[in-house]
């Protein structure tokens, strides 16, 4: 369970609480916390088999999150258009597909 928290407090920034008043800093720990059981659904329900699987947050964020591209929208689909060059494109779509159908 430490190890656990340790992730959630370095890798989605859950200890910033640099506001002045509680509410604020009890959000932003609301969101790191929301981002974390994200990461863990992906996780467990499209990083199966995947190298991934057993990867640290950090490294599922610089991976999979943290990664330029153009979103485009209209009244059928989304598309993403990634750059040629993004080294884990391949393994983006495949995590993408793996939740759209699931």
């Amino acid at each position: 369970m430490e190890n656990r928290i340790k992730k959630q407090q370095l890798d989605l920034f859950a200890d910033r609480t640099s506001c002045h008043q509680w509410w604020s800093n009890q959000f932003r720990r609301l969101l790191s916390s929301l981002a974390y059981i994200l990461l863990e659904t992906i996780r467990r329900l499209a990083l199966q088999g995947i190298e991934l699987a057993q990867a640290y947050v950090s490294t599922l964020r610089l991976k999979l999150i943290k990664i330029g591209a153009v979103i485009l929208r209209n009244t059928r689909r989304i598309r993403f258009l990634l750059a040629s060059s993004c080294p884990y494109q391949k393994l983006f779509f495949q995590v993408a597909e793996r939740l759209a159908s699931g």
